[in-house]
């Protein structure tokens, strides 16, 4: 059956997805981005693997840079304990891979090419790994295929995997067994997410619930946060600070008119808003919208200050330092596809609070379970949770403790991760 899914894949499925991305690059700046970054990529990739100092390799892959942070402190605690070790990160997406070469535990950055088996082939016998690490959910399969045909380990970080996934309509399932058989660790965010892999009747891979990264991650980026102060005190002293964190248009509806009435019952509010995409034209509806309501300046021109209630966030790579200024945290995306990363409000010991469309993970739901978070419906739900917090200082500074202890619970997957990695060089 293994060699039936291989023929379809790479003689059907491969196919169709090139011509499918070849039509969406007519429309969609982001594919044309990707396809162009893969322009020579095996020449430029060789020139870089050339010049790598000795040492054993490892391959990250990820799928864009929200799964690259959760590599981050496998990485960082893998560069300590073995200096010697070179990291080779690829990604798909041109937002990955755009923004990671500046960090510096890379070795070396590169687009992973268009899974056909040759380049496959050609990838693995350029970069020569003595271990891969796929993150989350991005596993191509030829690749994988391949690491398994030249013996290299291969383990997939924070894998997630719900017991209603499309990945187990009966034909997907058989192909998705052959492709995690390949495949050497599985290792799950939750003991659930393990259940589920174990569904499929898995003969070869180690299967094991060990955490979520990215409860260390943030740990480690807030401890470095905290001291940037980005806000001068003389702002924030003496106010209660909601910071609104990665808010889209369907956000603002519900949050803006609901700060408008908090801000007759507290003089003293100020809202932080950290729009998740501040082009200039989101950035002057907001503006438009809060015009004759409230009073607003942008955080550029906070030199300026002379008590404006909104300050609108017109730069990016700020909120996690925002985040450290607040008594409470509205995270967005909650009233659209799904909620963004509520762990970077929780982490700092305040309650997080965030809209109805809050399922696409965990730990939201496991955070309002433990007392640290608050789901809203609408714009009035929000100013009566807020108006609760502000007023009961007791009942604010417990949620927020709940909070920062459901972070410091979950933390330690890196270290988990890092056992079976480490045999893996090992062998």
């Amino acid at each position: 059956m293994g060699a039936f899914w291989k023929l379809l894949y790479r003689t059907v499925v491969i196919p169709a997805l090139w011509l499918f991305l070849q039509a969406a690059a007519l429309t969609s700046p982001k594919v044309r981005r990707g396809i162009r970054g893969r322009r020579n990529l095996f020449p430029l990739l060789e020139r870089r693997m050339a010049a790598l100092p000795p040492g054993k390799r490892v391959w990250f892959h990820a799928s864009s840079m929200g799964e690259f942070e959760q590599a981050k402190p496998i990485i960082a605690e893998l560069k300590r304990r073995h200096p010697q070790v070179r990291v080779i990160t690829t990604f798909f997406s041109p937002s990955g891979y755009e923004n990671s070469r500046r960090y510096t535990l890379n070795d070396a950055v590169s687009y992973l090419p268009f899974d056909t088996a040759a380049n496959a082939r050609r990838f693995l016998r350029t970069v020569a790994p003595d271990a891969a690490v796929m993150v989350r959910y991005d596993i191509w399969p030829n690749h994988v295929w391949e690491l398994r045909a030249q013996g290299v380990p291969t383990l997939i970080a924070n894998a997630t995997m719900s017991r209603q996934s499309e990945r187990k309509v009966p034909l997907v399932r058989s192909f998705h067994t052959h492709v995690y058989n390949a495949i050497d660790a599985i290792l799950t965010v939750s003991s659930s997410d393990a259940e589920a892999f174990r569904d499929f009747r898995l003969d070869r891979p180690v299967v094991e619930a060990i955490g979520d990264t990215r409860f260390d991650q943030v740990s480690q980026r807030s401890a470095e946060a905290r001291k940037r102060h980005i806000i001068a005190e003389r702002i924030t002293a003496g106010r209660k600070v909601l910071v609104a964190g990665s808010t889209w248009p369907d956000d603002e509806e519900v949050l803006l008119p609901a700060f408008v009435e908090l801000q007759h019952a507290f003089p003293d509010a100020l809202l932080v808003l950290v729009p998740h995409e501040p082009t200039v034209e989101h950035l002057e509806d907001v503006e438009a919208e809060l015009a004759g309501k409230t009073s607003s300046i942008r955080f550029s021109a906070l030199n300026d200050y002379s008590g404006e209630r909104v300050i609108v966030v017109d730069s990016i790579g700020v909120l996690l330092s925002l985040y450290a200024c607040a008594h409470a945290a509205y995270v967005g995306g909650s009233f659209r596809q799904g909620v963004h990363n509520t762990l970077e409000a929780a982490v700092y010991g305040i309650p997080v609070l965030f809209g109805p469309k809050h399922r696409n993970s965990q730990e939201p739901l496991q955070l309002v379970g433990a007392g640290g978070a608050f789901v809203v419906n609408d714009s009035r739900d929000l100013f009566r949770a807020l108006e609760n917090l502000f007023r009961d200082e007791a009942a604010r500074v417990a949620a927020g403790r709940r909070a920062a202890q459901f972070v410091q619970a979950n933390t330690g997957a890196t270290e988990r991760f890092l056992r079976h990695l480490e045999r893996c060089l090992e062998r």
